[in-house]
């Protein structure tokens, strides 16, 4: 007799699990629960998650389903468990417990795994040399190795992967085959025998190749004389040279048109890291995390590694190892190689296009930035470059989000029809969207190209059918000249010509978005905030169109996801010439000063940096309104400030001289300048318009008194923090809120997020800042996609 309360029946349970449950060793570790349990039934994926049959004592049962809720494989996500079916008082179904081939419905979708570092237990197996797998290049198994890189379809299998052009061995499928086998349905098991092999060839050369060890050792001999090696990852090409080599780091510079911008290392260990850059805990966590991200860490003054890697940057971008081929590369056994132990890896591409992952591609377009290549002949399905990530508050902070993290979806508050958002122009991603699931695409790159173009689209394309999902909203930037804008109306037409029946009789529905409220819809949405309530929101960035045709970046919303009011924004000050004035930052800098009345002194520098000539021209056009488009910018006014200050006149890449004065900025600085705030009778909502002019005066004064420049960064810093906190204490009393959200490009910017939110903290305010998706445009299409949900809702 069973106690009161307790199940003492035979039942049958069918359960769905949802998450991500696929491809993380989810099938064995059910299988492995219910025999503990002493269960019967059966397991295997669709395209909703992993389905479980199962049946037993009640209790029993009871158990086994708390435990799949506990104690899940670790680098699975159980985002819920269904109960489909539940049956009393059953007559056995099951002799026992089977793992079962997938079975596609062609209607559910489940979240995909990102692509993982190579696990210990591989590690181990790669460098055992009584192990069938030493020195194997592509080990792997359930807990590590390629995913979304190599998926073509879902369920995940290995049909539906580009593993499916490698026939598994004897051995190979014995392990695939084997639930207790850690390798048991890891889609891309393979060894020496069956699997993938690498090749290296000099650039040019059509005959001398090398495969197998040779192939690494002849790599690593290439880089260590000095030379260029692309090197084919699991997401792509890097192009790789010896960090330590100022000559080969100064030729990669010259042969990519990479003039300052920094490139990220690759270190052997962690040991080594501490030879050049100070590490904390919580980055120590972030750099051997599964993901294996490239993180910014502070750079030690004197070091081994070469100068131009990261000129004029207080950081360097450093990774470990994430796969084996990377380990192989930097662990050689050749006595002579022995000493390289950090690698230059920057993605492998031309300026302004997407990282190159064809193999034959890469061979023509990189063979004049490299001398020579270590391929490999496993297909890469879709792009990922690296994902790079900055400490804050102990947390990461995403600057770009891609291997490692992306396809994770963000979880939402709430549901969301079919919706596909496209981003904006510079550091481009998408979102698709579907109930609870935000789907943020991996990093494409800059939208200015038709190459960058077609990546995105294929992307798009790819995503769709893995998540079954047809857009009922696409969303989009109001920009009318960013090439997504374009390719979101086009994709409408195209979706709409091709008629299928679902779509029959349907229209598919254009949302264009404000820039700014994008971004602060993306940080509620992340933080989840279901927008009942506005929120106090700093949109700080460089360049976003405005809803009065201006360029926006400095601005405060009181937003929820269905509008906003700008309540608040930087004073319109003449962008000269546009791009000219964003690459050129001494021109922004002489149109603040001729708006605060500072006369152009050549004493100080942005007046130096500008020839005689272009300086007529441009006082003209700041008398006359010609060839200029006002601007609110916080990003400008960060260059201008810094070009100002004599630290930067001419940049060679986006946020070059914010990034720079940033690293300047003074600690032990309490002394702030100051914004005024005014208000505007024209501005639109009766807006407080934040005045830099004083500012200006007062900064071009301490640059005349030859203040030091680290002094006048923390000034600034401190100024920008100040006026947070100023413009939130006005819009509480006057609005009655007290959520501060916090993005836009500028807040990438460490030292003035920690300076805002310390000074927001202390006066009580709840601040939300980006931890899922980037503060930059990389975060932008989550925003858009939520924003147009509830924009349909409020028109419907």
């Amino acid at each position: 007799m069973h106690s009161v309360g307790q199940l003492s029946t035979q039942i049958r349970v069918q359960i769905l699990v949802r998450g991500i449950v696929q491809g993380v060793g989810f099938r064995p570790f059910v299988f492995t629960l219910a025999k503990r349990h002493a269960l019967k039934g059966q397991v295997l994926n669709n395209t909703g998650g992993v389905l479980i049959d199962v049946e037993g004592e009640g209790n029993d049962v009871e158990s086994f389903i708390r435990d799949i809720n506990a104690n899940p494989p670790p680098l699975s996500i159980v985002e819920r468990i269904e109960r489909i079916e539940h049956r009393d008082d059953v007559d056995s179904h099951y002799t026992d417990f089977r793992i079962i081939e997938s079975a596609p419905d062609g209607t559910g979708f489940t979240p995909i795994p990102p692509d993982i570092a190579t696990c210990a237990d591989c590690l181990r197996e790669l460098f055992d040399s009584h192990d069938r797998r030493h020195r194997y290049p592509f080990i792997n198994c359930t807990n590590c190795g390629a995913r979304f890189t190599i998926i073509e379809n879902i369920p995940y299998d290995r049909a539906k992967t580009t593993m499916r052009e490698f026939v598994m061995c004897d051995e190979c499928e014995r392990e695939y085959r084997d639930p207790h086998n850690r390798r048991f349905h890891a889609e891309p098991n393979a060894c020496a025998e069956c699997g993938p092999h690498v090749e290296f060839r000099k650039s040019g050369d059509a005959k001398g190749f090398q495969f197998g060890e040779d192939a690494i050792r002849s790599a690593r001999a290439s880089i260590v004389r000095g030379e260029i090696v692309a090197v084919k990852g699991i997401g792509g090409f890097h192009l790789a040279c010896d960090a330590t080599n100022d000559e080969a780091v100064r030729r990669l510079r010259e042969r990519k048109g990479r003039v300052d911008k920094p490139f990220a290392v690759m270190v052997r260990d962690v040991g080594q890291i501490f030879e050049f850059a100070d590490v904390s805990a919580a980055e120590m966590t972030l750099l051997e995390n599964s993901a294996r991200p490239i993180v910014l860490l502070k750079k030690k003054p004197d070091s081994g590694l070469s100068k131009l890697i990261a000129p004029g940057n207080a950081y360097i971008g450093v990774m470990l190892p994430y796969t084996p081929l990377h380990h192989l590369l930097l662990t050689d056994t050749n006595e002579a190689t022995r000493g390289m132990k950090t690698l230059v890896m920057t993605s492998g591409n031309l300026s302004n296009e997407p990282i190159v992952t064809d193999t034959d591609d890469a061979l023509e377009r990189l063979a004049t930035l490299a001398d020579a290549f270590l391929i490999h002949n496993r297909k890469i399905h879709i792009s990922c470059d690296d994902s790079v990530v900055r400490v804050f508050e102990e947390r990461e902070l995403p600057i770009r989000r891609s291997r490692g993290y992306a396809p994770l979806p963000v979880k939402l508050p709430f549901k969301l029809k079919p919706t596909l958002a496209v981003g904006g122009e510079l550091k481009s991603t998408f979102c698709l969207a579907k109930d609870d699931y935000a789907f943020m695409s991996q990093h494409i790159g800059d939208m200015e190209s038709l190459e960058t173009l077609r990546a995105f689209e294929s992307s798009v394309d790819l995503c769709e059918k893995l998540y079954r999902i047809t857009p009922e909203i696409i969303a989009c930037d109001m920009h009318p000249r960013y090439l997504s804008t374009r390719f979101a109306k086009s994709r409408a037409k195209s979706l709409l010509s091709t008629s299928p029946d679902n779509l029959v009789g349907r229209h598919i529905e254009i949302c264009e978005v404000q820039h700014h409220h994008a971004h602060i819809a993306a940080v509620m949405a992340e933080n989840g905030l279901t927008g009942e309530q506005p929120v106090i929101g700093f949109s700080f960035d460089g360049t976003g169109y405005g809803t009065d045709g201006a360029i926006w970046g400095g601005e405060v919303l009181i937003a929820d996801y269905k509008g906003f009011t700008r309540a608040a924004h930087l004073r319109y000050v003449p962008l000269i010439g546009g791009d000219a004035a964003v690459k050129r930052p001494f021109r922004h800098a002489l149109a603040l000063m001729w708006a605060a009345g500072v006369e152009w002194d050549e004493a100080l520098s942005p007046v130096a940096a500008c020839p005689l000539v272009e300086r007529g021209i441009i006082g003209r056009q700041l008398e006359t309104g010609f060839g200029s488009v006002p601007t609110s910018s916080m990003g400008r006014l960060f260059d201008a400030v810094a070009a100002l200050a004599g630290v930067r006149q001419v940049v060679t890449y986006e946020a070059q001289a914010a990034i720079e004065f940033e690293a300047l900025a003074a600690n032990d600085v309490s002394e702030s300048y100051e914004f005024e705030l005014v208000t505007s009778d024209v501005a639109e909502d009766d807006a407080i318009m934040m005045e830099s002019s004083t500012l200006i005066r007062e900064v071009a004064k301490d640059v005349l008194a030859k203040v030091q420049a680290s002094v006048i960064a923390a000034k600034f810093h401190n100024a920008v923090a100040d006026l947070i906190l100023k413009v939130s204490l006005i819009m509480r009393e006057n609005h009655d809120l007290n959520q501060v959200a916090l993005s836009g490009g500028v807040f990438q910017n460490v030292a003035l997020l920690e300076a805002a939110t310390k000074r927001l903290r202390a006066a009580d305010f709840e601040v939300f800042t980006h931890r899922l998706v980037p503060p930059n445009d990389g975060g932008l299409a989550l925003g858009q996609a939520v924003i147009a949900n509830f924009m349909k809702q409020e028109t419907a």
